[in-house]
């Protein structure tokens, strides 16, 4: 007995460290937590603190119901350095789908010089999958261009930019996601919107160039600006990492983490736009229950919540969209059309892309060869979705320079596709 008190006694130096250790790492933790905590807190408030300075300018309350397409309402200076220009947040009129009038909010980046000289070319810059809450539109940002780098390199070349949010997104009302016509209004519109801005000196030459959902955008706004806005003209189109082929798409990623990230915003959207469509059917009950609200988180959070869930084996499809007759049927009609052999386009993609599977994309490139679409197309390697279009960006402004210039798209459809294209049914 007595031997076992004096081994603990000779322990207890070691137990006494031990213990200081252990409660000096769980103070540690402790501050780190207060402190993410704290730093999380504050960059909420910092956040709901300019979405409230900032919503007075998104406000359509009292706005007329009717007017010119493209009538800019409100503007005022983004109130950031922009390379080689300016940039401006704006609310303009659109149409929806069915016509009727709304409101989108945007952005417009004018030049600093007359390089390409005036009136100047335009470009119209058409966005991604960035969520569903007014927080999200890329004009209501802390730093709205930090998505879009090349602007800069635009502004040098003396062309005029502009970037719609979509209506819906920043403005009231539900965003047409995935509604091709009433995306091509905002793009075309926001290009009008130009009239109303003389310091933009802008021409009625432009250029489009969408990304991802964009990507579906930009090919719907080339399929309807003749006929929709017969005062433009446009000189090409750049779609990269389109959402072209969305049955095969959706087909692929069915019980992947994008459920929980696209489907939200495709169920808050389609049955907006398309009455008939029921929810309940191709949703679980955790679906159900939490779309909306997820459908109105930012990217980032959606995609890092979508990522948990599916980690713990959530579903947010009961069944496969694709195989459910009306919601297939709503896809197809929102994939992206072929273009006439007069449009110059270009079709850019990442044989790495995990969010537009590239099969998917060399699909649409093939239908479109077959139709005899005036196709350049682009690949690369190792490149993630969300950075295609950054790196892109130089091969993308020399091109649209050529059709600025007139110079005859070099087509490449008569090169192999990289990978088998998707089936189509």
């Amino acid at each position: 007995m007595g031997q076992s008190n004096k081994k603990s006694s000779k322990f207890q130096p070691y137990f006494k460290r031990f213990e200081h250790l252990f409660v000096g790492l769980l103070i540690c933790f402790c501050v780190l937590l207060l402190a993410i905590t704290g730093v999380a807190v504050y960059n909420k408030l910092k956040i709901d603190h300019q979405q409230s300075r900032l919503q007075p300018f998104y406000n359509t309350a009292g706005l007329p119901g009717s007017g010119p397409l493209g009538q800019v309402v409100r503007s005022e200076p983004l109130g950031i350095s922009v390379p080689n220009g300016s940039g401006y947040r704006i609310l303009y009129r659109t149409q929806r789908a069915d016509n009727s009038l709304t409101y989108a909010s945007g952005m417009v980046f004018i030049p600093n010089n007359s390089t390409a000289g005036v009136p100047r070319p335009v470009v119209a810059w058409a966005h991604g999958t960035v969520g569903m809450g007014d927080q999200c539109a890329p004009s209501r940002l802390a730093n709205p261009i930090a998505n879009i780098d090349w602007v800069g390199q635009m502004l040098a070349r003396g062309w005029v930019v502009t970037a719609t949010d979509y209506a819906g997104l920043g403005t009231p009302g539900t965003e047409a996601y995935l509604v091709g016509s009433s995306e091509a209004h905002d793009v075309l519109n926001s290009v009008r919107a130009l009239k109303y801005l003389p310091a933009a000196q802008a021409g009625n030459s432009f250029a489009v160039w969408g990304h991802s959902q964009g990507g579906n955008s930009s090919l719907f706004t080339a399929s309807q600006a003749a006929a929709y806005a017969p005062e433009l003209k446009l000189v090409g189109t750049v779609a990269s990492a389109p959402a072209a082929e969305l049955v095969p798409l959706l087909q692929q990623t069915y019980g992947t983490t994008l459920d929980w990230v696209i489907g939200p915003e495709a169920m808050l959207s389609w049955p907006a736009s398309f009455p008939g469509l029921s929810v309940a059917s191709v949703t679980t009950k955790a679906g159900q229950d939490n779309y909306k609200r997820l459908a109105n988180q930012c990217i980032l959070w959606a995609t890092l919540g979508g990522i948990v869930r599916n980690k713990l084996n959530q579903q947010f499809f009961s069944t496969n969209v694709a195989d459910v007759p009306g919601w297939r049927a709503v896809a197809s009609s929102q994939s992206a059309p072929v273009l006439s052999p007069s449009q110059p386009l270009l079709v850019a993609e990442s044989l790495t892309d995990q969010v537009v599977l590239p099969d998917t994309t060399a699909l649409y490139i093939q239908q479109a060869c077959r139709a005899g679409s005036n196709l350049s197309s682009l690949w690369l390697n190792d490149v993630g979705h969300i950075q295609l279009s950054n790196v892109i960006a130089p091969e993308v402004i020399s091109w649209i320079n050529d059709r600025f210039a007139g110079r005859p798209n070099l087509s490449t459809c008569n090169q192999p596709l990289p990978i088998p294209p998707a089936s189509a049914t």
